[in-house]
């Protein structure tokens, strides 16, 4: 008989798929409590008759968050700017172990803007399959295709990965590289922050337009250097920041006047800075205020 304990076991499971899925730790959330519901409403005979619910849970999970992406599609064509996933802090010692999100290399917020451009199928088919190891066969069942075409479907993702990502540094490497675009950003030194960042470096900012930020990207080096040097003279005397991991690789977390503001992600390959990413949307940073 499966007990209860057993059925939420399966929780931070089930939180990791839905974060790498949608790319959201809150819809992720509402996608665990959805399914634990329908577990729920089954019948005791129901309940028994199944042979793996943890296999059940996953898939119903699965569908839930598949039939999200199709949906968010049409929700991003009338967000304000652009939309980059939620960041992830830390997890803190108070943290509930069955909430915590496992930091690797497929929840970096360079990861996660490549699986965001995937078409739904396919992000499913690559994360059940290629991130949690799950066989073909089962991948077909959440996504409704051939276990063929879901094959294809991942083969598909990967190359998109492989296109879009560069080597990383390692940590330690990228920890200084971040150090060092800090003290050159608080000090407006313009020339410094051109030399830390790839010629063709792209800064992407997400306020969901609930906060003030460009609403296009910066690209290019030196536009990136004389735009952040701007925002770092009309933030100057209010704003202090902190070096946090974010998505578990070095990021910064800016404060003003004593409030959160904003969260900055990375994408560092060698010495440079490829790839900024600032989210300022106060309904991403939520897991920031307990952080």
């Amino acid at each position: 008989m499966t007990t209860g304990a057993e059925i939420m076991s399966e929780r931070r499971r089930l939180i990791n798929l839905g974060y790498r899925l949608l790319g959201s730790l809150a819809d992720a959330e509402d996608v665990v409590q959805e399914t634990y519901a329908r577990w729920y409403a089954l019948s005791a005979r129901e309940q028994q008759a199944i042979e793996s619910p943890g296999a059940w849970l996953t898939t119903v999970a699965g569908r839930i968050c598949l039939n999200l992406l199709g949906s968010a599609r049409a929700r991003r064509e009338t967000y304000v700017g652009d939309w980059i996933p939620e960041p992830l802090p830390e997890p803190t010692e108070s943290a509930d172990p069955a909430d915590r999100i496992t930091l690797d290399e497929s929840v970096t917020m360079a990861f996660l803007v490549v699986l965001d451009a995937m078409t739904p199928a396919e992000r499913v088919a690559f994360v059940l399959h290629d991130v949690f190891r799950y066989p073909f066969g089962e991948v077909a069942e959440i996504v409704g295709r051939t276990p063929a075409a879901c094959r294809q479907l991942a083969s598909s993702a990967r190359r998109r990965i492989r296109t879009a990502q560069s080597p990383a540094a390692p940590s330690a490497g990228q920890a200084g590289v971040v150090r060092r675009f800090r003290t050159a950003w608080e000090t407006q030194d313009i020339e410094a922050l051109i030399g830390l960042l790839d010629p063709a470096a792209v800064a992407t900012a997400d306020g969901g337009g609930l906060a003030v930020t460009h609403l296009r990207p910066l690209v290019g080096a030196e536009r990136i250097a004389r735009g952040y040097a701007e925002i770092a003279r009309l933030w100057d005397g209010r704003t202090t920041f902190q070096e946090r991991t974010v998505n578990g690789v070095p990021g910064l977390v800016a404060w003003q006047d004593g409030a959160l503001a904003t969260v900055f992600a990375f994408e560092i390959a060698g010495d440079r800075i490829r790839r900024i990413w600032a989210v300022r949307n106060p309904e991403k940073l939520r897991p920031w205020q307990i952080a």
